[in-house]
């Protein structure tokens, strides 16, 4: 049996930045376990498996240790296969999720736009050891959605932090997101995810369901610029539109092949 697959680069326009995705179309749903075996064998932050349906295609993605419920590195990158690979007509090409609902992306130009569940964060008092693990500098918040959200003061406190990844991969969420205004744009991010074994994700557009409406709020506008600092770095547009949020960024490919099952 053979599978088609597709690494592209996520959230930049030059080889070898952003956040590489792996992307295999289907006909058929392979078994689960299946599709997390190719996952683990990527050894990609997500490998993304999509199979057309009569409105559009049924999408699900999976990390090396489990399959997560929202990813838009992988979503931006399946889109941009779609369209320069696969030969997509349209211009809006409409994914199922199961746990994220729709989520549409739409050609613009040179970018892809996302659309996506926005996820603002609480305030919380912070679990024992976790702001300890990034820094030792203290946040000056401390929030939660699906994960934990620590906001610094500067950009240089995120590009300062060297995670105890050890202890992160002990707390009960997902991942664990640092933030602080930029100094050339509205702000920065960082994301760390060891227990999906994901030490550090280059760029997450699913954190950013978190971070635009929070910078929205704080910064008192709905049009933003953002960097994720990592060492391959990644950039994104964004718009907080009521519930929803719109993220945008470029994707190049890397790789087209097959896999033998």
């Amino acid at each position: 049996m053979k599978i088609s697959i597709y690494q592209a680069d996520a959230f930049t326009d030059e080889l070898f930045g952003g956040n590489p995705a792996a992307i295999c179309p289907l006909d058929n749903w392979l078994p689960d376990e299946v599709m997390q075996k190719i996952a683990i064998e990527n050894n990609l932050a997500e490998t993304a498996f999509f199979v057309k349906t009569n409105n559009g295609y049924k999408l699900r993605w999976f990390t090396p240790e489990y399959e997560i419920d929202l990813c838009g590195h992988a979503t931006l990158a399946s889109a941009h296969i779609l369209f320069t690979e696969l030969g997509y007509k349209g211009n809006t090409i409409n994914f199922e999720t199961i746990k994220a609902g729709i989520l549409s992306v739409t050609k613009e130009r040179d970018k892809y736009a996302m659309d996506f569940p926005s996820r603002p964060a609480i305030h919380i008092e912070p679990p024992i050891g976790l702001a300890e693990a990034l820094s030792e500098k203290q946040p000056i918040e401390v929030l939660r959605s699906r994960d934990y959200f620590l906001v610094y003061e500067n950009e240089d406190d995120i590009t300062e932090i060297v995670p105890d990844f050890f202890a992160l991969s002990k707390m009960d969420t997902v991942g664990v997101i640092v933030t602080a205004p930029g100094k050339n744009v509205d702000f920065v991010s960082r994301f760390f995810a060891p227990g999906a074994g994901i030490p550090e994700d280059p760029v997450t557009g699913s954190a950013h369901c978190n971070l635009i409406p929070y910078w929205a709020d704080r910064l008192g506008k709905n049009q933003l610029h953002a960097y994720q600092l990592s060492a391959r770095k990644g950039e994104l547009w964004c718009e907080l539109v009521g519930e929803r949020v719109i993220i945008k960024g470029k994707a190049v490919t890397y790789l087209k092949g097959e896999i033998f099952i």
